[in-house]
């Protein structure tokens, strides 16, 4: 039986509320902080024999150093042995989201400004990307698909794939298969914070890359905080949430099962529905009574009127957020803060996780407010290049020359007036 929290939400109440659906941010534990420090001083000394020692310690007891790169007789070994339906799933999946990065992979750009001078602005990719694919309690084939088929949009040149090794030394068959289907041929059987050192530092076996993508545990997160600034990141993937709008038009019994798919992700992920008809709350929680499922955090939000139901979503600003009302589209226009949106009595947030082509790597923990689903501009560099003709020289420099000047760089001043000297014999 899953059996909801009830709670009133009105107008003067919205950020008191939206506090309330999550647990209250706190710093990095100081125990996880410093065995993830310890885990990546260790690698970045002991390299190869480092990550030996973590998958020894965490659930391959038997593990040896040339296990690490995954042969490609075992990925096509996984990829030959799957079930056809599943290696289908997979395909299916890696095409709507290639296809949606696709339309997506921002462009070079060229502008002329007013003096002349002219900016090329282009997209580049990073040299390399490391695609981390958690394991543990299941195995996430998704995961690796919606990591690694931006970085091929994006034109990334080596794309690694790391996920954590099981007894017998190999990363689970599916994720194998899922890599040998989009056609990666570089994974390690490392996982946690290990691997995420791996991927910043470097080892004898495993070169290190640019950019770090991907979710996981609490390790793996602190593990990417640690290390942000000497890679690049896609963020930080908290407990996994989900908020919906709906109204009276709503299925209770459709409703009620996304709220329970989401707190199928674990006992820490979020999920609230708010709405302003109180049978249709009556209604959902009698479905969600007679459930024998996992709960998470389930609220029910009894709302005054919509515009109170999307208040409390923009001040929560979720991971997913559903909108299953008459009237969608002025309540899509109205939203800015959350990291994917589902409009419409079929928009499970489920076809997000899976085949709508969107990515499932999204902002949790209210970083919806600033950051962005993972894509292909994950792995693009914006690199201006400028040229300046005479014309512009000559109509910027004084303006250069009093800025200079007035923050104390007098060389400054001199290096463009020295361009400005040299365009002389144009005037």
């Amino acid at each position: 039986m899953s059996v909801p929290v009830r709670i009133t939400c009105t107008a003067g109440r919205i950020e008191e509320c939206a506090r309330g659906l999550r647990p209250a941010h706190t710093a990095p534990d100081p125990d996880l902080s410093n065995i993830v420090a310890r885990t990546i001083n260790d690698v970045r000394q002991a390299g190869d024999a480092a990550l030996v020692a973590h998958a020894r310690q965490f659930g391959s007891p038997a593990f040896r150093a040339d296990q690490l790169r995954v042969p490609a007789q075992a990925l096509a070994r996984a990829r030959d042995a799957l079930d056809p339906a599943l290696t289908e799933a997979i395909s299916v999946a890696g095409a709507q989201v290639r296809a949606f990065a696709a339309a997506v992979r921002p462009g070079d750009r060229e502008v002329t400004l007013e003096h002349g001078q002219r900016i090329r602005l282009r997209s580049v990719p990073v040299a390399a990307a490391g695609c981390y694919v958690p394991g543990g309690r299941a195995a996430y084939p998704s995961s690796l698909v919606m990591a690694v088929v931006p970085a091929q949009v994006a034109g990334v040149g080596r794309i690694a794939v790391a996920s954590p090794p099981g007894p017998d030394g190999l990363p689970a068959d599916v994720v194998l298969a899922a890599a040998a289907i989009l056609g990666v041929d570089e994974v390690y059987a490392v996982g946690g914070a290990a691997a995420i050192a791996a991927f910043a530092v470097g080892t004898s076996t495993i070169a290190a890359v640019s950019v770090i993508t991907g979710p996981g545990s609490p390790w793996v997160q602190e593990a990417k905080r640690q290390v942000s600034g000497v890679v690049g990141i896609d963020g930080f993937a908290g407990p996994s949430e989900v908020m919906i709008i709906a109204d009276g038009s709503a299925d209770p019994s459709a409703i009620a099962l996304d709220l329970l798919a989401q707190a199928e992700h674990g006992p820490d992920s979020v999920a609230a529905l708010a709405s302003d008809d109180a049978r249709f709350l009556d209604a959902v929680a009698a479905v969600l009574a007679g459930e024998d499922a996992p709960r998470g955090a389930v609220t029910l939000v009894d709302c005054p009127d919509v515009d109170v139901a999307v208040a409390l979503a923009e001040a929560f600003a979720p991971e997913h957020l559903e909108i299953c009302v008459r009237d969608s589209e002025p309540i899509v226009d109205r939203i800015r803060q959350a990291g994917a949106v589902f409009v419409g009595p079929n928009c499970a947030t489920a076809y997000g996780d899976y085949v709508a082509g969107s990515n499932h790597v999204l902002p949790t923990g209210g970083a919806a407010r600033f950051a962005s689903a993972l894509g292909p501009s994950t792995y693009l560099r914006r690199m201006s290049i400028v040229e300046m003709p005479d014309s512009a020289v000559r109509a910027l420099t004084p303006h250069l020359q009093r800025l200079a000047e007035a923050e104390g760089f007098g060389l400054h001043a001199r290096s463009a007036a020295a361009r400005d000297r040299n365009s002389e014999g144009t005037r």
